[in-house]
């Protein structure tokens, strides 16, 4: 008998066939059990400690699983469906998990009676395609001006999170914060909430001081103590260019030879300096804001002219300031005209809030771009109230740019459930069994929810399932008790949109990791990789050369 063939390194690590792709159902299990308590309204929290020593309390799906460290690859996959879930909705992060490991869970059955997972697949797309055609169906088409059935809508989103208690005001920001960067192209809708709506976290008050600013605000003082620090109606001129004299890009030497050329060089850069803030003062702003530096001499002369100066802003806050009052960012001044100064805001002032100069440009009259200001006791309870802030503006940005919602708590994904199972009924083969698991497997949803509020799952299940049967599609679970009810009467609603990235991002992870059959790992052998790679000794005509 001949010696066995080793086509691998000895030392990689390699697992193939069915322990895989148990192995890896059990690492989606496992990840969604981490967060499956931290799904609804009666969600309880989880307390990470980052490796900096940092303290996270939260129960966003997204937040809790990004800090945790995984070693499994399938693991790391669920985690990187959270983050591909926060990034395009915004919420239903805990829900996109939980599903994708129920999904992984009802396919194990199938796999130990020797099922070939090509057959779970194929019965997992169908359901998939039909689970969309009947969301699509059921959904509800919304009025997104009326802004009291808006703030309705994105209560329901809020409702989960740990800041419910201030709904009321939190739906506010969000709603006027998304307003107010909403621009209409053409029919075509755009909401930059990232580069338009800035979050600025000052600690201290009380979250009730919270606010969304007709303008903007940030973290600078003005440069010299005569400037104003409060004008009404100001022009704003904005900059990406110092008022400073140039110096040499790199190490310049200059020979002098006399006292006179010396005193004449220091008198150019003076007169340069005078030239450059002749060009700003020509204009007659009342205040300059640079990206860049400004020199003493210049604060001097913008001094003199009655000009606020303040310099080394952020070009992303450059940015936003121009949007909001109609300004247009310079960048020699030497082309300073008049229509690229700002005139669109009613007050430039700054204020002092604890220890730090804040600057506010506000009252602007049609601003595109805002800040919004959040106060709050401490730097943990800051960053979770800006964690659901963002969730919230994400729903809305959802709702207005796809204005149809669903109903939440469950109900419709028991109306799935059921319209899928008499589906099942008309498949032939062996595939109407992975094709019923699917719609089984969406029940999770409403089964959380019921055993986070400490209710009874399986009889609630029953009742729901009932009522169902008896073409009642908005019954579902009340999140804070446990109980059947008519989710159109207590408001609780979920976007289109989120629903069927949460299907789709399900649906289509489970299809993935059950692909998987084979994994193989590699590590460097530890002396290889320290070993310098040898270098090709010279030849003879190099020597010669």
């Amino acid at each position: 008998m001949s010696a066995p063939i080793i086509v691998l390194n000895q030392n990689t690590q390699r697992e193939s066939g069915k322990k895989v792709q148990i192995g890896n159902i059990n690492a989606a299990k496992t990840v969604a059990d981490v967060i499956r308590t931290c799904l609804g309204p009666r969600a309880m929290l989880k307390m990470l400690m980052d490796p900096m020593g940092g303290i996270v309390l939260t129960n966003d799906g997204n937040a809790i699983l990004r800090e945790i460290q995984v070693q499994h690859p399938a693991a790391k996959s669920l985690i990187e469906i959270s983050r591909a879930q926060d990034e395009e909705c915004g919420d239903g992060t805990t829900s996109v998990v939980v599903l994708t490991g129920e999904l992984c869970a009802v396919a194990e059955q199938f796999l130990t009676e020797q099922m070939h997972p090509t057959v779970i697949i194929s019965a997992y797309r169908k359901a998939l395609d039909d689970a969309i055609q009947i969301m699509e169906s059921i959904a509800t088409p919304v009025d997104v001006s009326d802004k009291e059935n808006m703030m309705v809508y994105l209560k329901s989103a809020l409702n989960t999170k740990v800041t419910a208690q201030w709904s009321d005001l939190i739906c506010g920001i969000a709603y006027n914060a998304v307003n107010t960067v909403t621009i209409d192209n053409d029919g075509r809708r755009e909401i930059d909430i990232k580069r338009y709506a800035k979050v600025e976290k000052v600690p201290g008050g009380i979250i009730e001081d919270s606010e969304v600013l007709t303008g903007v605000m940030f973290n600078k003082d003005i440069l010299h103590p005569k400037m104003k620090r409060k004008v009404i109606n100001p022009r704003i001129l904005l900059l990406d260019c110092s008022l400073e004299y140039k110096k040499g890009e790199s190490q310049t030497n200059v020979e002098l030879t006399n006292v006179a050329d010396f005193e004449s060089y220091l008198q150019k850069e003076e007169e340069y300096i005078k030239h450059i803030c002749d060009e700003v003062i020509a204009v007659q702003p009342d205040v300059v804001i640079t990206e860049k530096g400004i020199s003493d001499l210049a604060i001097h002369f913008l001094m003199k002219a009655n000009i606020s100066a303040l310099r080394r802003l952020r070009k992303t806050d450059n940015n936003r300031i121009a949007r909001a009052i109609g300004a247009r960012i310079v960048s020699r001044t030497d082309e300073i005209k008049d229509e690229d100064v700002g005139t669109g805001a009613g007050l430039f002032e700054i204020k002092k809030i604890g220890d730090e100069y804040f600057t506010f440009i506000t009252e602007c009259k049609n601003p595109k771009a805002c800040t919004i200001l959040l106060r709050g006791a401490s730097k943990d309870v800051l960053n979770e109230v800006e964690r659901n802030l963002q969730d919230t503006m994400q729903v809305a940005r959802n709702i207005m740019v796809d204005p149809r919602l669903l109903p939440g708590g469950g109900s419709t994904e028991i109306a799935v459930s059921q319209a899928l199972t008499e589906k099942a009924k008309t498949i032939q083969g062996v595939e109407q069994f992975p094709y019923k698991a699917v719609a089984r497997a969406f029940e999770v949803i409403p089964r959380t929810l019921i055993q986070n509020s400490g209710g009874n799952s399986i009889r609630t299940l029953t009742q729901i399932r009932a009522q169902h049967r008896a073409g009642s599609h908005q019954i579902g679970v009340n999140g804070e008790n446990g109980d059947v009810i008519d989710v159109s009467t207590i408001g609780v609603w979920d976007p289109l949109s989120v629903k069927l990235q949460i299907m789709k991002t399900a649906v289509e992870t489970s299809i993935l990791l059950l692909r998987i059959d084979d994994i193989v790992s590699g590590t460097k052998k530890q002396s290889d990789a320290n070993q310098p790679q040898q270098q090709a000794a010279p030849t003879e005509e190099s020597m010669a050369e």
